[in-house]
């Protein structure tokens, strides 16, 4: 999966969690939808700020039955710093050698004053339950997106409501 889409399956993969364990996004598969969001880089200002926003709502998204994932280059310890920086309530995801951002397409060619480099995409994807990617969000503003991000969460429950009422 070069470019990730709705509707499409998530990509099998192992990552570490800032706890040092291993996950995969197959672990929620029939359990929990998952909010996948990418980021850049640890304790930057626009990224501690989308962090910071999703911290806020967590609550509100947990009722949602999803649970929050975190993804960005950097490793272990700088994602245990930023979360014990921040008090983030959910998990984050190292991706050092960047393999999951390409595969749902987000490591891509940067340019910043006239230099390329490559690098994330700050992108958002919601998954649901049945592992198929629901929503994007390409090209993420962290100012609001945590609204964003519920807002979608509360339509997929509504639907979801409505065509399996509870009898």
């Amino acid at each position: 999966m070069s470019s990730a889409e709705i509707g499409q399956k998530i990509p099998s993969f192992k990552l570490l969690t800032s706890h040092g364990q291993t996950i995969s996004l197959q672990d929620f598969v029939g359990k929990k939808n998952v909010v996948l969001y990418f980021y850049p880089k640890d304790d930057t200002p626009g990224c501690t700020k989308e962090a910071c926003g999703l911290r806020d709502v967590f609550k509100q998204i947990e009722k949602q039955d999803t649970v929050i994932l975190g993804v960005s280059p950097d490793g272990i310890k700088s994602h245990q710093a930023f979360i014990e920086k921040y008090q983030l309530p959910f998990t984050l995801l190292s991706d050092e050698d960047h393999k999951l951002a390409e595969a749902f397409g987000v490591w891509v060619e940067k340019n910043m004053y006239g230099r390329k480099y490559m690098g994330i995409a700050r992108t958002t994807f919601i998954i649901g339950k049945d592992g198929k990617i629901v929503h994007i969000f390409p090209k993420v503003s962290p100012d609001g997106h945590e609204k964003e991000v519920l807002e979608v969460l509360k339509e997929m429950s509504t639907t979801f409501s409505t065509r399996n009422p509870k009898k």
